[in-house]
């Protein structure tokens, strides 16, 4: 599968994309910045990101949940 799932500004220029790939015959799960190229409005995608076995969403699910706290917990959020 090679699916965009949700898309949300970082900036004027850029974007993050999460997406569920496959790579090499595993599933991933791909957060990944993407940049504006320069003189167009074309996006591309940079080196900038993580990809993770989808086996590991849940763990990653908790590592944001507990930021989230912390962040609450300090007034960030």
């Amino acid at each position: 599968m090679d699916k965009t799932v949700t898309v949300f500004k970082k900036n004027k220029f850029q974007e993050i994309r999460v997406g569920i790939r496959e790579f090499k015959g595993n599933d991933l799960v791909d957060i990944r910045t993407w940049t504006m190229t320069q003189g167009t409005e074309e996006m591309v995608p940079t080196a900038k990101g993580v990809s993770i076995n989808v086996h590991l969403l849940p763990d990653l699910k908790k590592a944001l949940t507990e930021v989230e706290s912390v962040l609450k917990q300090n007034g960030m959020l």
